[in-house]
């Protein structure tokens, strides 16, 4: 089975951003660039993750290589503008990857889809194959492999996390999300909040 890679060196615009009312979100990374549009869908938590490493690689970065870092975007500029339409979904995300090269000084992130390997999950007592290694994620997998600047890296950074925050606002007693209609609060012993 062939597999492609969607490759961005560099985009021209690559943001995280949500089709949907809040509580029924998708979420998207989506790169454009050279007349191709490309949306691959993941989870909050991945988003929510990705903005988290990215702050630590490029700290990494700085600390390790001497990297000159801007100073964090500014939360209320950078990208607002929604997702470009259509927003197809290329693949599922499953595994995200993220590396610097020090050649270029850029923040490499590779977002591959979900294989049937992390479907898989092994029952039973010891075998044989108890001493093989992990593997890692396969080949044949679709791929969206993106190339962004220090100032890049930040702006997404930014934009992720008003992504992640701008959804239902959480419950001031327990921290679960609140529907319009309320929720069954577990602190306020299952009545409605």
């Amino acid at each position: 089975m062939t597999h492609q890679v969607h490759a961005f060196e560099p985009p021209e615009r690559f943001v995280a951003g949500t089709v949907g009312p809040p509580g029924e979100r998708t979420f998207f990374l989506q790169a454009r660039g050279g007349g191709r549009l490309v949306s691959v869908s993941l989870e909050k938590v991945q988003v929510s993750l990705l903005a988290e490493k990215l702050e630590e690689l490029l700290t990494e970065a700085q600390r390790r290589f001497g990297v000159q870092l801007p100073e964090a975007a500014p939360t209320t500029g950078g990208d607002n503008e929604p997702l470009d339409t259509p927003v197809d979904e290329e693949f599922r995300v499953g595994t995200l990857g993220l590396a610097f090269d020090v050649d270029t000084a850029t923040v490499v992130i590779e977002a591959i889809a979900v294989g049937e390997a992390e479907v898989e999950v092994e029952l039973g007592g010891a075998d044989d194959d108890a001493d093989e290694e992990p593997e890692e994620p396969d080949d044949d997998l679709d791929r969206l492999r993106v190339r962004l600047t220090p100032e890049a890296t930040r702006e997404f950074i930014e934009r992720a996390k008003r992504v992640v925050n701008a959804g239902r606002p959480p419950c001031p007693l327990c921290g679960q999300p609140l529907d319009p209609a309320g929720h069954l609060c577990p602190r306020n012993n299952g009545y409605h909040r």
